[in-house]
């Protein structure tokens, strides 16, 4: 089951669980789509991987279910990652 964080990793955005502009990578790292397409180039910091849109948990399954709360906040050093990723 997806964890659902509420936040981008970068810019520490607010992403509800019901955000269109959520993003995440094979391993659940989660970005907002401006950091993603903007800052990124749709490269994930973190493992290297590329990024899908983070599917949203129907209203419906959120009392059982309910999205996380533990917010990751770690800027990426954006000339570092553009350096190891030719962007």
């Amino acid at each position: 089951m997806l964890e659902i964080r509420p936040t981008c990793e970068h810019c520490n955005k607010d992403l509800p669980f019901d955000s269109t502009e959520a993003m995440i990578c094979t391993f659940e790292c989660t970005f907002c789509l401006d950091c993603v397409e903007e800052l990124l180039g749709r490269i994930c910091p973190n493992c290297g991987g590329n990024f899908e849109p983070r599917p949203i948990r129907p209203a419906t399954a959120l009392e059982k279910y309910p999205p996380s709360t533990r917010v990751v906040h770690k800027p990426v050093d954006l000339q570092a990652h553009k350096l190891k990723y030719n962007l």
